[in-house]
């Protein structure tokens, strides 16, 4: 099993940074791509930036340009950093694992969410 606790969530102003970071524990071996996901009240779980476990990146179009994911393989810790914040970028961001070689085909393992609020 593996578990997934996020951290690094909190209020900021429009504009502003925030970092957040997803660290791993448990049967990490069986990690290969990590992610981060999102859901805002009333919407739907969206996918907002996920890596390969060989450093392949992508994103939604909402936030390229404003976040960047990295991993620390070392660590056993995704990062996900969010630059030019905006108002629609509040909800609460989930951390998830995938066994598989992308997370878009399927996700094992989910954290328990940070909440992002960003004032505007």
């Amino acid at each position: 099993q593996v578990q997934l606790v996020e951290s690094g969530g909190g209020l900021v102003q429009a504009g502003g940074s925030l970092r957040l970071s997803c660290l791993a524990s448990g049967s990490t071996f069986s990690i290969n791509a990590m992610g981060w996901y999102r859901q805002a009240p009333g919407n739907q779980r969206e996918l907002v930036a996920h890596i390969t476990n060989r450093g392949s990146t992508n994103y939604a179009d909402s936030v390229k340009g404003r976040f960047t994911i990295s991993r620390d393989s070392a660590k056993n810790t995704v990062y996900l950093q969010m630059n030019s914040l905006k108002p629609e970028d509040t909800a609460v961001y989930y951390c998830a694992a995938s066994r598989g070689p992308i997370i878009v085909l399927g996700i094992d393992y989910w954290g328990k969410g940070t909440l992002v609020t960003v004032s505007s």
